[in-house]
């Protein structure tokens, strides 16, 4: 007997996280997995501790406190909140539910990892549409849509890039799919966007709009792997019959719950990753090194070619410093960075002048 994966399957190259550790290093900052520097809210914590008095009890299934607590600070309707091991798994739903094989997900060319897995690993096609410049091109999305086109990812702000577009360029793209088509925004940096709603509007006025959120960034908790999508009532009542009972455990809930009612804590996070992300980007422009407008919390930095990129990446671990090479995402020139702390800023910033002294 021969067992055989699924066709798509192996075609799936295997995710690589951000590294942790650099071999015979000590003192390591860990800046390549846009991690928040400054943890979880207290809140969070304490929350996350009282749990632990109930990990014999199984966790609600359907997580109505935390979708509650969404909808008042979010301002949507909990009733059409979905949560998710993390947006990841949310993703993973939505193609399970709405793409299979003969069905293409499109997604821009620097998108997300995740959108091409999800896709192959529900036997769909994933299509790449090329960027401008690093930025969402709307037109080569909509030229790129086919009557097999299920699925749409773009992430507004994007990652690996940091770059986003306009609420007026979102809506011209919802309005121009195809009618079996689904505008899925992944919002995982929303919250370092002051003001933004990332989508909300757009989902409210349409009937093929669907968002998607993490814990995992802004609100650091990416160790309980704990996300949230919002859309259309029928979208929601469709994801729920293919998630399982308990796919969240009870002290990330609870987490999770008191992380978004923390809004006076995820303001002073914003906030200070604004003013460290503008200082790094204008001291990376004064050493010659370009980075376009972020608006995440990183920063993806421009080297001359890979050679570079890949040589101030190895000097960068030598002085304990772990940023992301994004060759995988087709940016082989470019490194992206983390935004950590004030101190950690300037540890990098030191590392690549003397890197770049180096060199000449």
């Amino acid at each position: 007997m021969t067992l055989t994966p699924q066709p798509g399957i192996m075609d799936i190259a295997l995710y690589q996280g951000g590294a942790a550790h650099v071999p015979g290093v000590a003192d390591v900052v860990k800046l390549s997995s846009n991690e928040n520097p400054f943890g979880p809210s207290p809140h969070a914590l304490d929350a996350f501790r009282q749990a632990a008095g109930q990990l014999h009890v199984y966790p609600s299934t359907s997580h109505e406190s935390l979708r509650t607590a969404i909808g008042e600070i979010q301002g949507v309707d909990p009733a059409r909140v979905i949560c998710g091991a993390g947006s990841d798994e949310i993703i993973s739903f939505l193609c399970y539910a709405y793409a299979g094989p003969g069905d293409e997900v499109l997604h821009t060319e620097h998108g997300f990892a995740m959108y091409r897995i999800s896709a192959l690993a529900a036997g769909a096609t994933p299509v790449a549409a090329p960027e401008r410049d690093r930025v969402t091109d709307v037109d080569a999305l909509l030229a790129a849509c086919t009557d097999r086109t299920r699925l749409v990812f773009i992430a507004n702000p994007n990652n690996p890039t940091g770059t986003m577009i306009s609420n007026a360029e979102l809506a011209r793209l919802a309005d121009g799919l195809p009618e079996q088509a689904m505008l899925v925004l992944d919002g995982a940096y929303a919250e370092y966007v002051d003001g933004y709603d990332a989508g909300k509007a757009l989902i409210d006025a349409r009937d093929n709009v669907f968002m998607t959120r993490t814990f995992s960034k802004i609100y650091g908790l990416g160790g309980l792997r704990v996300g949230w999508g919002y859309g259309p009532q029928h979208i929601i009542d469709t994801l729920n019959r293919i998630r399982g009972p308990f796919n969240l455990s009870g002290p990330a809930l609870k987490a999770a719950e008191a992380a978004m009612r923390d809004v006076a804590y995820t303001d002073k996070c914003r906030s200070e990753n604004a003013r460290m992300r503008a200082w790094l980007a204008h001291k990376l422009a004064e050493l010659g090194l370009p980075s376009d407008t972020s608006s995440a919390n990183f920063i993806l930095v421009r080297l001359a070619d890979t050679a570079q990129a890949t040589a101030c990446d190895a000097y960068l671990k030598s002085k304990g410093l772990i940023v992301r090479p994004v060759a995988s995402y087709g940016l082989p020139h470019c490194l992206r960075i983390t935004m950590g702390d004030e101190t950690a800023c300037k540890r990098v910033v030191n590392a690549i002048a003397a890197f770049i002294g180096d060199l000449s």
